[in-house]
């Protein structure tokens, strides 16, 4: 007598998330914690926010640039995640990737509403103005639009496979403006300065105003997983909900 001891692999780690099941228990964990230590990194920035000295140039406006920052860094970051997500369903197939990238979409457009109103807020007293035609506000403009077209794509299309699919090429298509946003300071002439932070020389800001600033930072990327996470969990439920109802509709019109 044989014994068939050929197991059935399972898949482990990051790739059993796949199941929308497992990603709900996971999500249920872990997104309580994620809130509390969003929570708590807000508060210990803002605070160090508040503590910095005015600058010499700018005074107290300074300040707005732990929120117009962090927001600029996470308008475009959710962008790179949209773009992980439509390479998921166009090349990879993942069943989670659309959903990933249409929970994302509406965040990364606060975000970068967020970053225009401060950037113009702070603008009006450096430069005299709300708004300039600028290449680095114009492209980040131009990054909402694209934005709120995506929302509007998910929104006209019921058929949640059609809809990933064109949305994802439109993603791909919209990701030319992340190298525009990013190089525009240094391609064009504009009022806007150029990077302070992310230079190939290190940090040119006074350590002072660099902490907070990246404790802000880290605030708003796990505002973002905890706002991400749950608004995953909320798409994957309304497309189960939406899934029985077809299939109690079409039920019902067998018998």
């Amino acid at each position: 007598m044989t014994t068939d001891t050929t197991k059935i692999a399972r898949p482990s780690g990051i790739m059993a998330l796949a199941n929308p099941t497992r990603f709900l228990g996971f999500v249920r964990v872990v997104l309580p914690w994620l809130a509390i230590a969003t929570a708590i990194t807000f508060a210990i920035g803002l605070v160090m926010s508040f503590s910095v000295p005015e600058d010499y140039q700018q005074g107290r406006t300074v300040k707005i640039m732990f929120v117009h920052v962090p927001a600029v860094w996470m308008a475009m970051g959710t962008y790179l995640v949209m773009v992980s997500g439509a390479l998921g369903v166009l090349v990879w197939r993942h069943p989670l990737a659309g959903v990933a990238s249409r929970a994302a979409a509406p965040l990364g457009a606060a975000f970068t509403f967020i970053g225009l109103a401060t950037g113009s807020i702070w603008g009006r007293p450096m430069w005299g103005t709300w708004w300039v035609w600028d290449a680095r506000l114009t492209s980040f403009l131009i990054l909402l639009l694209i934005y709120l077209g995506l929302i509007a794509l998910w929104r006209s299309i019921e058929e949640s496979a059609v809809s990933a699919r064109l949305a994802s090429v439109f993603i791909l298509v919209g990701a030319l403006i992340l190298p525009v946003i990013k190089f525009s300071v240094d391609w064009f002439v504009t009022l806007h300065q150029p990077a302070s932070v992310l230079t190939a020389d290190g940090p040119k800001m006074d350590s002072v105003f660099l902490q907070p600033l990246l404790v802000m930072a880290l605030a708003f990327l796990l505002l973002f997983i905890t706002l991400h996470l749950g608004a995953m969990r909320n798409e994957i439920q309304r497309q189960q909900i939406r899934s029985m109802q077809r299939r109690a509709v079409r039920e019902a019109r067998g018998r």
